[in-house]
């Protein structure tokens, strides 16, 4: 193709682009008002019906899972702009998540190994080492962290934002890098990150990426810092940024053990559109999306309570801890 054409069919493409950008946005501005109204949320009858037949078990292993307990919330009806505004999800109960054949931890792959992925400095990153026992925790199960890796040039392609001027890494690369390094007693491995991401250079950015067949996924939460939108980092700043990092690690570990996002109740597991609604979602699941989990990994459900109480109270989620806390005496009550 001649120079002067190539430059020509590229400005074509990046007119198409900025187009095709516009319209996604007038489209959003016009009708998502229209589309938050077609999702409504389930009745109690739809609900019992997603946490699957009970009656195989114990009334003891019944409990954990009663859809009715005043502890689980109801799943808010979506502002205009939120995940069930634009995104047309049925949800997935337990029988579709068990027919689905997820990745499940066996005696030869049973440990959630922790990549970091460039530095964590102490003061404007979370700790490592507290995303490893709040991850171990949720998961109840064993959890690794590997040694750092250097984001350098060697190894992963990048390139600077070119609306925000923040170095960013391709997740594709990341993804390579994982899957040739799999522990064989992996259950999966996560590479954690405080450097930005994109998928793709059309892309402007990508909070995370995944692979399930291959058990790996990258996740950067460089952008769950309030200092990333310019914002002064507030005395409770330590807190938050653990808390954010927390619920995006175990969301999107929940992929990898293939629960779908949560359209049943409030759950950690339901989708995000807005920083504003993910700060919203609660950092424990539902009685849906616990039983999956549950049939996957086979943990006490009780201990694992205890462990999360534990794990929230000691990070400062006070809230959280004491909602684990209610949980654990009205499983111990009943």
């Amino acid at each position: 193709m001649p120079a002067a054409n190539a430059r020509s069919h590229s400005v074509s493409i990046h007119l198409r682009r900025i187009v095709e950008s516009v319209w996604k946005i007038v489209a959003l501005t016009l009708f998502a008002p229209f589309l938050s109204m077609a999702f409504e949320p389930p009745s109690a009858e739809l609900k019992r019906a997603a946490v699957g037949d009970l009656t195989a078990l114990s009334p003891a292993q019944q409990r954990p899972f009663a859809p009715d307990a005043p502890e689980f919330e109801p799943i808010p009806k979506p502002s205009p702009h939120d995940w069930l505004a634009v995104h047309d999800e049925p949800g997935q109960t337990f029988d579709e998540f068990k027919a689905s054949r997820p990745n499940r931890p066996t005696q030869e792959r049973h440990v959630i190994y922790l990549q970091p992925l460039g530095d964590f400095v102490s003061d404007r990153s979370p700790s490592i080492e507290k995303l490893r026992e709040f991850a171990a925790a949720f998961f109840a199960m064993e959890t690794k962290v590997l040694p750092p890796t250097a984001p350098d040039a060697s190894k992963f392609t990048s390139r600077r934002n070119p609306y925000t001027g923040n170095v960013q890494i391709l997740t594709s690369d990341v993804l390579n890098f994982l899957k040739a390094r799999v522990p064989p007693d992996a259950f999966c491995v996560i590479a954690i990150t405080m450097e930005d991401l994109y998928p793709d250079p059309s892309w402007n950015f990508v909070f995370g990426q995944a692979s399930l067949r291959e058990r790996v996924g990258v996740y950067s939460f460089a952008r769950y810092d309030p200092a990333f939108y310019g914002e002064a980092r507030a005395t409770s700043y330590e807190t938050l940024l653990s808390r954010r990092s927390c619920k995006v690690l175990a969301h999107e570990t929940g992929h990898m053990f293939g629960l779908a996002h949560c359209t049943f109740f409030n759950c950690l597991m339901n989708g995000s559109n807005h920083l504003a609604e993910s700060d919203r979602r609660p950092l424990h699941l539902c009685p849906v999306c616990l039983r999956k989990l549950q049939w996957s990994i086979g943990f006490d459900v009780l201990e694992r309570y205890r462990a999360l109480e534990k794990v929230c109270r000691a990070d400062g989620s006070l809230d959280e801890a004491d909602w684990f806390s209610r949980r654990i005496k009205a499983l111990g009550n009943e």
